[in-house]
């Protein structure tokens, strides 16, 4: 089973930039590829997602112009370039793969079945 392990989190003043890393243990070149956050009390929510070969990508209205989602299927990683960050871009980012499709199909909570364990990103104001 492939594990997946983010990078990259911490504390950054509004209008600052972060970058997320996932490394994987193993191939993920088949995979639909994810990054969501979650804050406590609140459902997990779809960042950005980017399809197998990279050729399609999606991301939320809220970081639209802000994120960049990337993939490097030869070193097993996945990125997320964040900039302009807002106090409310504050919760836990997850890295998730879809072990089933390789193209975004309806990408979700529920699409994605194989999960990090999560990177704090603080957004202070």
């Amino acid at each position: 089973q492939v594990q997946l392990v983010e990078s990259g989190g911490g504390l950054v003043q509004t209008g600052g930039s972060l970058r997320l890393s996932c490394v994987a243990s193993g191939p993920i070149a088949r995979y639909a590829m994810a990054w969501f956050r979650q804050v406590p009390g609140k459902e997990r929510e779809l960042v950005a997602a980017i399809s197998s070969r990279g050729d399609d990508t999606t991301f939320a209205d809220s970081v639209k112009g802000r994120f960049t989602i990337s993939r490097d299927n030869a070193k097993n990683t996945l990125s997320l370039q964040m900039i302009s960050l807002k106090p409310e871009d504050t919760a836990v980012y997850y890295c998730a793969a879809d072990t089933f499709w390789g193209s975004l199909i309806s990408p979700g909570p529920k699409t994605f079945d194989l999960w990090g364990q999560g990177t704090q990103v603080n957004v202070s104001s």
